[in-house]
């Protein structure tokens, strides 16, 4: 009896691989499942082993193993059909030769160990109440060269520029300066702050360009979540020359659209991330939506875009990356979407996983292939 019921957990758990979880805890075990796929494939070859040395419900248990060992495979697989079309369909969407030495998939990269980079911890910007702190990875070169600015999420009211840091030591390690920033926080800080901050940032390598090796010319953002609308929105409405790139990761990019859907209180309590964000919600303060909406912001100046979002993301709905789209797309930008059907919100939690090392090899070949004379 224990087999069976330890089997359909199992299975039930690989649903969080199909469909997207209906409350919070749910959504954190499908990120772990969905990053790490080779632990649940793990148990699941043990069931169906023990199923096949026990008499008792040996079929049920065996079959319910191998479903989930298929399932839980998914991400995998599809990584691997990825493998074979992701640099040329980035090669078409931003033209440039741009030569990579890894795929973007690799089996055995699921168990390498992530770099390290030493960062410095620096003062941006001070406010008469609170003073701004960003982590800067030099580039590995110690020379000069572009900067990227990562932008962390938390609904605009969490988080911190310690969030997921492995992408930072990775592109430090591969000539670019990286800063991870740290911005005001609802709900002592409403909108725009962080996009406020945001050229803050931009400002304060632009006076100090020399002392940290930063080529002002070539400046990128990437944001996760929330950090992505900000980072979109920056880019979008600052409209600055310099910023040659922009890269949402499961970013909300349609607010006005967003805040007119149902979001379960079991995984997002959307109403008071609104209240503390925007200061109440978009019946009361519409043209805060709007402005915070790159899909109303963005014009024929905005800049190169990637976006990347999972199609099982309960947190923040997928038709956000599928909408901004449609409007690059009028306009003309150059864009590509990386679209994940077995990812969530967080996919990139490990660098190692299978949509970790799409997204990462995605990132890398963009930067390369919007910066100039690199």
């Amino acid at each position: 009896m224990l087999k069976l019921l330890l089997g359909v957990l199992l299975l039930l758990a690989a649903f969080l691989v199909l469909f997207r979880a209906p409350n919070h805890w749910l959504w954190l075990t499908s990120v772990a499942i969905t990053n790490f796929p080779y632990i649940p494939m793990l148990l699941s070859i043990g069931i169906i082993f023990w199923g096949y040395r026990s008499q008792q419900y040996q079929m049920v248990t065996m079959i319910l193993g191998v479903i989930s060992l298929v399932i839980y495979a998914l991400p995998i697989v599809n990584a691997y059909k990825m493998n074979q079309r992701l640099a040329k369909n980035l090669q078409a969407a931003f033209p440039k030769d741009v030569t990579i030495a890894q795929t973007p998939f690799s089996f055995f990269n699921m168990f390498r160990k992530n770099e390290t980079v030493q960062y410095t911890t620096l003062q941006y910007a001070a406010y008469p109440d609170k003073k701004l702190m960003l982590d800067f990875y030099a580039n590995h070169q110690n020379k000069k060269a572009p900067l990227v600015i990562v932008i962390h999420g938390g609904s605009w009211q969490t988080g911190d520029s310690k969030q997921l840091p492995e992408l930072n030591s990775y592109l430090a390690n591969r000539g670019y300066n990286v800063a991870a920033i740290n911005y005001r926080l609802a709900p002592d800080y409403k909108a725009p702050a962080p996009v406020e901050d945001t050229k803050a940032v931009i400002d304060f390598f632009t006076q100090h360009a020399a002392q940290y090796n930063i080529d002002t010319n070539n400046i990128i953002l990437i944001g996760r979540s929330a950090g992505a609308q900000i980072a979109l929105c920056t880019a979008y409405v600052l409209q600055l020359p310099n910023i040659k790139g922009v890269v949402s990761y499961y970013g909300p990019a349609d607010m006005v659209w967003g805040a007119q859907i149902k979001v379960s209180k079991k995984v997002l309590d959307t109403e008071t991330i609104y209240n503390n964000y925007f200061g109440g919600q978009y019946n009361e303060v519409p043209q805060k939506f709007v402005e915070s909406s790159a899909t109303a912001q963005a014009t024929t100046k905005a800049p190169p875009t990637l976006i990347i979002h999972g199609a099982i993301d309960p947190l923040v709905s997928y038709q956000h990356a599928e909408r901004l789209q449609v409007v690059l797309n009028k306009l003309n930008i150059p864009n590509y979407f990386v679209a994940l059907p077995f990812a969530t919100h967080g996919c990139d939690y490990s660098l190692n996983g299978p949509d970790g090392q799409i997204c990462t090899y995605a990132v890398l070949h963009f930067l390369n292939a919007v910066v100039i004379n690199k």
